[in-house]
């Protein structure tokens, strides 16, 4: 007979179960909830453990894990190595799917989402359109959900203390308006504004989909207390709401954390739960423990009793070394070595569990780093690291108990202050070995978006400073400024290490830094956690440079164009103070970048001729950057600078062709110059190259107009508006096309939309008068562009709609002036010059 194939994995899980006492209750309530169908109103859908660390939640959650996959469960488990809504959906979606599950399709919009993200940030930094006519009130309720779900202000609320309505507006306009510039579809642009709204229809199809192959569906959610801040508001929707969708009845949810439930958000539903508070074990169960693992002796039962407090992770810790005399267990005072491994005789397997408690997290390779041992010896004591009770595996990483870990560091610590921090150095020697290998031959500027290149330098990072290396503060405090620009998710990471190396080195100043910035970035988000870094008062100029640079991006993001133009006008003091000619290797990134930031605002405060003398510098020092030349390009094009724009924009797309912004812009440029056939075949381009840039549809919307194509001129502003419907140029854009077609109404439609987001949108009140005017409404008309020319005194087009409409009321002393005035402000327009003229005869 032969014995079936078993992974060791598998026989240590079998024995670790094997002596799980305890929590009889716990499991049995859980365990009964699946012989009841979800129709019996016995039947619970959540169960929440909750309890202070070390009562054995992640124990409980494991084991109830176990029994659900006994039931033939589908299970997924999520702790705090989820960061956000999307990263708990893609560990959903790749456990279920090793368990047979298919999540095909939340899998493809998980990968868009992390590739939009990305392709967002870059828009959040683009020039946009600079004839925009200001914020659409609409966006004035969106500012907040848009930043916040793209991840650039982690703690909305309290900074948007320092801006106005209208500033937030703007910043979400520009943020809005260049999303849909730069990514694909409208999908696109949710994914990266609004991913709940995009992921989870999908998730809970697909689990719809999944829960027809399983009779049950399991998901866990253990230490809640830190992911619930994102998860909580999230799961109580999806569980007790129909907004995405409905969640399969056979689907069962476990959370576990410190805390109860908010029963403000949950108490409706307390007759669908169970909750489950954990304190540390009664006398009975941790006895029976003890007794399932030979521990009877009564002195020495009393004595672990007294000294663990019932604490499971601490009772099963002793009783898994089999205690036979009170002595064996020694005072509570003990150190972790004694506390926990006394009765491990082997000095070596003694030294690798104490050494591996050093990093945050193992695996196999960092174990092999930690200990000095050959490979097949290693491998036998990582299996025996790996069944240890107080070690928590997740598969394909292990980590400590926190209190064993913490315990086991203060020793080490207090022991060896020599040996600790030699022991951290060569650990962090190894991360940056590892670190320079796997960044060799990749571009450095895609370092900061890698994910493992991430994890190797955070790991680096931690055990300089726990090693109390004097340059890992300062050097980790500029990757923080790094981590900054990539997103919050990163930053928090950042600071996060500096609260855990703080910690467990007992290093106040690393300490101090990590907790107050991970209170800034909460309360006040990246701006303000750059604010508290620049304090430093031993901050050096080229750290104050780069982070003044970043914090101004940050800003510009905002919407806090004043700030940010304060923040770029010190980078780039800094920076010129650096980049002399007596000091040739200063760096000249951070000035290039400081210059071409101060450019984009003053761009923004159509300050144009400004931001030209700060994109001249910016080239000066980075003679190649294609968006420089572009954007210079577009500058000047505002500027009528026509010449000068050709020049920038044919340089731009000659450093890169596949720049659509630049070929559009070019397409501007030449129909500005009345050459239609080179503004189509530029705007041709820069749509091939995104076929959804709703600027350059707009645009080319006019270029049909031009050539006397309407068809083609409302199919371009159709689809414009499809794409981003609450743009107001846009479908002022259609309307006039509508209007121009003889649809008036429907033209009308449109203004209407318009002034509904931006009731100061002086062109659609224009032309809503004349599309008024048209239907012989003529009293309206008149009061519509009343309001445009209250917006706008010199809008010269709106006088002489309005002179129409005042002869047609037969006022034709305020047709005559009105007439006037606009040929008094454009001598050489001919319609204002053939209004004037009709008026005259009219009136004669």
């Amino acid at each position: 007979m032969t014995r079936a194939r078993v992974s060791m994995q598998e026989l240590i899980a079998q024995r670790r179960r094997a002596g799980f006492v305890g929590r009889g209750a716990e499991r049995a309530a859980f365990r009964t909830n699946f012989d009841l169908p979800p129709e019996d109103e016995r039947h619970r859908f959540l169960f929440h453990v909750h309890g202070n660390a070390g009562v054995g939640k992640t124990f409980l959650v494991r084991e109830l894990e176990q029994l659900a996959r006994e039931k033939r469960a589908l299970t997924a488990y999520l702790d705090e190595s989820v960061d956000s809504l999307p990263e708990a959906m893609a560990a959903i979606s790749r456990q279920l799917g090793a368990q047979g599950a298919r999540f095909k399709e939340l899998e493809r919009l998980l990968a868009a989402h992390r590739e939009r993200r990305h392709e967002a940030e870059a828009a959040a930094l683009a020039t946009l359109d600079t004839e925009a006519e200001g914020p659409s009130a609409g966006s004035m309720a969106v500012a907040r959900a848009g930043l916040v779900g793209l991840g650039m202000v982690p703690g909305v609320g309290a900074f948007a203390g320092v801006l106005d309505a209208g500033q937030l507006a703007q910043g979400a306009d520009r943020l809005r308006a260049g999303l849909s510039a730069r990514l694909r579809t409208q999908e696109d642009v949710q994914l990266v504004l609004h991913p709940e709204r995009v992921l989870t229809p999908v998730l809970l199809r697909e689990l719809t989909d999944a829960a027809a192959t399983a009779p049950w569906i399991v998901l866990f959610f253990d230490t809640y207390e830190r992911t619930g801040p994102f998860l909580d508001g999230w799961l109580h929707e999806t569980m007790t709401g129909d907004r995405h969708g409905t969640l399969p009845a056979t689907v069962v949810v476990v959370t576990a954390g410190q805390r109860p439930f908010d029963t403000a958000r949950w108490g409706a539903f307390a007759d669908f739960m169970t909750d489950v508070p954990l304190g540390p074990f009664t006398e009975a169960e941790a006895r029976g423990l003890l007794a399932a693992k030979g521990v009877v002796a009564e002195p020495v039962v009393e004595e672990v009793l007294r000294l663990t407090g019932g604490l499971p992770v601490l009772v099963s810790t002793l009783a898994e070394q089999r205690p036979t005399d009170p002595d064996d267990i020694g005072d509570p005072s003990a150190t972790a070595v004694e506390r926990f491994l006394r009765w491990e005789q082997d000095p070596v397997r003694r030294s690798a569990a104490l050494v591996c408690a050093l990093p945050r997290q193992l695996d196999l390779d960092v174990f092999r780093a930690a200990v000095d041992c050959d490979d097949r010896e290693a491998d036998a004591l990582f299996a025996w690291l790996r069944a240890l009770p107080f070690v928590v595996d997740r598969g394909d990483r292990l980590r400590y108990h926190d209190l064993v870990r913490e315990a086991m560091l203060r020793m080490q610590r207090s022991r060896s202050p020599r040996g600790w921090a030699e022991q951290h150095r060569n650990l962090a020697g190894k991360f940056g070995a590892w670190r320079a290998e796997y960044e060799s031959g990749r571009d450095a500027s895609e370092r900061w978006t890698d994910e493992k290149w991430r994890e190797l330098r955070l790991a680096e990072s931690y055990h300089l400073l726990c090693a109390q290396d004097r340059a890992a503060l300062p050097g980790v405090l500029r990757d923080f400024t790094d981590a900054c620009d990539t997103d919050d998710a990163t930053a928090a990471r950042w600071a996060r290490v500096l609260l855990d190396a703080g910690r467990d080195g007992d290093t106040e100043p690393v300490a101090r830094w990590g907790s107050e910035l991970s209170r800034t970035l909460t309360e006040g988000g990246v701006p303000a956690a750059l604010a508290r870094l620049l304090s430093r008062a031993d901050l050096d100029a080229p750290a104050q440079a780069h982070a003044r640079v970043v914090r101004g991006t940050a800003l510009r993001r905002l919407g806090a164009l004043e700030e940010a133009l304060r923040e770029y006008d010190l980078a780039v003091g800094l920076g010129e103070a650096l980049c002399t000619p007596e000091n040739p290797a200063a760096p000249h990134s951070d000035l290039a970048r400081a210059h071409r930031g101060r450019a984009y605002v003053r761009g923004e405060l159509h300050d144009y001729e400004a931001a030209i003398d700060d994109l001249d510098r910016a080239l000066a020092l980075e003679p190649d950057s294609p968006s420089a030349h572009s954007v210079r390009g577009e500058y000047h094009r505002a500027l009528h600078h026509g010449d000068a724009a050709l020049r920038d924009l044919d340089r731009g797309i000659a450093l890169d062709p596949a720049h659509h912004f630049a070929w559009a812009s070019r397409g501007a440029l030449h129909l500005t110059r009345g050459d239609l056939r080179a503004a189509r075949a530029d705007l041709d381009r820069s749509l091939e190259l995104n076929p959804d840039y709703v600027w350059a549809l707009v645009r080319r919307a006019r270029v049909w107009r031009g050539l006397g194509d309407p068809a083609r001129r409302l199919a371009d502003l159709d689809r414009a508006v499809a794409l981003q419907p609450d743009w107001p140029w846009g479908r002022c854009e259609r309307g006039d096309a509508l209007r121009n077609a003889g649809r008036v109404e429907e033209a009308l439609r449109d203004y209407d939309h318009v002034l509904a987001l931006d009731p100061d949108y002086a062109s659609a009140h224009a032309s809503r008068g004349a599309a008024l005017a048209a239907l012989g409404r003529h009293e309206e008309a008149v009061t519509a562009l009343d309001t445009a020319l209250r917006l706008h005194p010199a809008y010269t087009w709106a006088l002489c709609r309005r002179a129409e409409s005042h002869l047609a009321l037969s006022s034709v002393d305020l047709a005559l002036t009105d007439a006037d005035r606009a040929c008094e402000l454009s001598p050489d327009d001919e319609h204002a010059r053939a209004v004037r003229d009709r008026v005259r005869r009219d009136a004669g």
